[in-house]
């Protein structure tokens, strides 16, 4: 069974700048396109970022040129790294392999306040 562990989260102020973390175990990364999706409270879980197994990458709009995805396929690791993040970034971050998912792990919380 896969379990997906996320990491990185906090308390940031506009403007500011995170790294998330998701690490995969029991299953092989390398062989599937994952995504780091986000859940704002009182809305449905969306897709912010997408890589491929061969490493292509796609964002959502709202996300462009402010997140970067990538992987490190010999840690069993996806990054999501945030800068000039706003106030509505603020959600539960979470990520997966391409449907049909694993089981969703905890996600974390990232907050962008002043």
């Amino acid at each position: 069974q896969v379990q997906l562990v996320e990491s990185g989260g906090g308390l940031v102020q506009p403007g500011g700048s995170l790294r998330l973390s998701c690490v995969a175990s029991g299953s092989i990364l390398r062989i599937y396109g994952m995504g780091w999706y986000r859940q704002a409270p009182g809305k449905q879980r969306e897709l912010v970022a997408h890589i491929t197994s061969g490493a292509t990458t796609n964002y959502r709009d709202s996300v462009k040129g402010r997140f970067t995805i990538s992987r490190d396929n010999a840690k069993n690791t996806v990054y999501l790294q945030m800068n000039s993040l706003k106030s509505e970034d603020t959600a539960v971050y979470y990520c997966n392999r391409d449907a049909p998912f694993w089981s969703w792990g905890q996600g974390t919380l990232v907050t962008v306040s002043s």
